[in-house]
């Protein structure tokens, strides 16, 4: 069999978000419930956040020109709570005030308390029994004032159409009065194990495993994965070995999902059933990526009998990763992460490097674009795992991130490096 040429990473990307057609069902969700969501249209603010002029401070509202110099005392005339509302502040006077509160018409600044003194009562006419204050420092105009509307204007858009929502988002969405958001519906996604060598943990146990026999980690991993991108996950298990099984599975499959996501089985040459079934239901491309680790990967679709809803009867997507756990994680998280975001309508789909300073050498330059784990130390640098096997799951675990190194380079000690973190890659 002739060698089937590698594609790079970005355009092994581009092909495959090409056939991630954003879905079209939408529903409305507790504010409450959506985070991790994914904003159908856009959310459209129908109020001015704050609605009016309020107090950035405890403190005083005060008339600047009122005060001609630092240590002049006047007289409270009121008391302004948040929540309350006061009334005109009264030339000569000042208004006690909290954080919050609506700045009363006429004042147009607040001295915070601690450069107030309180005095006991009111010096001259003017107060309402609640004493008086000497200003210690003289404010600006505006000091400690936040502006009505100046977070949120009226009919601004707060969050855009294709947002991926957040805690900090819910809370800006609940600040304009939203109880309920517009979400794309969760991608609906099957999931299938193959090998016959795979066994469950709790199944057999490790002391009494057969030799080849290896507990099935990838399953566990995929599924998590799936379940922070929103995903609603069916899990098919561990797919006999059997033609008829495989193909019955993936035609049940594709009936109810959108994609059909399976690891092991898609090296080229490899002996499974899950190829020549995809194939016989629909299409399927094996790709030789230039990543390490990663390099096998299978994307295909699968042509339901059944015209499902969605954009012309959409057919069911099927991506094969690599068996290794570390090349399966490895090709999820860059390959199978974007698309699905994509799938949701997500618009920012590429995590953002870091530049950080590489605290080890890796003098074994790869014709292929490598991914090493690693992790940040206290120094501002990151270090290397020692055993960058594709096998070898402890790497992910150890490590908070990867070093994306370029085809054909080796790291020394020292030299810049682009670091991906975990954190982002995995949100």
């Amino acid at each position: 069999m002739t060698p089937q040429p590698m594609k790079s990473l970005d355009d092994a990307m581009a092909e495959l978000l090409a056939q991630a057609a954003p879905l079209t069902q939408t529903e409305s969700v507790s504010t409450f419930d959506a985070d991790g969501r994914v904003l159908s249209r856009d959310v459209v603010s129908p109020l001015q956040v704050p609605p009016m002029d309020n107090s950035a401070m405890d403190g005083y509202a005060v008339r600047c020109a009122d005060l001609p110099a630092a240590g002049t005392v006047l007289p409270v005339s009121q008391r302004i709570a948040a929540g309350a509302v006061g009334t005109d502040l009264a030339p000569g006077t000042v208004a006690r005030i909290f954080t919050g509160a609506p700045v009363p018409s006429g004042a147009d600044a607040v001295v915070m308390q601690e450069d107030c003194e309180v005095m006991g009562e009111p010096v001259e006419p003017g107060g309402a029994g609640l004493g008086a204050v000497r200003i210690q420092r003289l404010p600006v105009l505006g000091k400690s004032i936040r502006r009505a509307g100046e977070d949120v204007a009226l009919g601004a858009v707060v969050l855009p159409k294709g947002t991926r929502l957040t805690p900090a988002e819910l809370g800006l969405a609940a600040s304009i009065g939203m109880d309920a958001l517009p979400v794309v519906a969760r991608p609906r996604v099957a999931l299938f194990s193959t090998g016959d060598e795979l066994v469950m943990p709790g199944a057999v146990p490790p002391d009494q495993m057969k030799p080849g026999a290896i507990y099935n980690s990838n399953r566990f991993f995929l599924r998590a994965l799936l379940q922070r991108l929103g995903c609603v996950i069916t899990d098919f298990g561990i797919v006999p070995d059997q033609r008829a099984a495989t193909l019955q599975a993936l035609r049940d499959a594709s009936l109810a999902h959108d994609l059909i996501l399976t690891s092991g089985g898609v090296s080229v040459g490899e002996e499974d059933h899950v190829k020549p079934a995809v194939q016989e239901l629909g299409e399927l491309n094996l790709w030789q990526i230039a990543i390490k680790p990663g390099k096998p990967f299978a994307y295909g679709k699968i042509h339901s009998p059944i015209v499902k809803p969605g954009p012309e009867g959409a057919p069911c997507h099927f991506i094969g990763l690599p068996g290794n756990p570390v090349s399966s994680f490895i090709t999820f998280v860059l390959l199978v992460r974007p698309f699905l975001l994509k799938l949701q309508g997500v618009q920012r789909l590429a995590p953002v490097p870091v530049a950080l300073p590489a605290h080890f050498d890796w003098p074994r330059a790869d014709k292929r674009r490598e991914f090493l784990r690693v992790r940040r130390n206290a120094a501002g640098g990151v270090e290397l795992f020692r055993n960058q096997s594709s096998g070898v799951l402890t790497s992910t675990v150890w490590g908070d991130g990867v070093v994306d190194v370029p085809p054909g380079h080796a790291i020394v000690q020292g030299e810049t490096v682009q670091f991906i973190s975990f954190a982002e890659l995995l949100a």
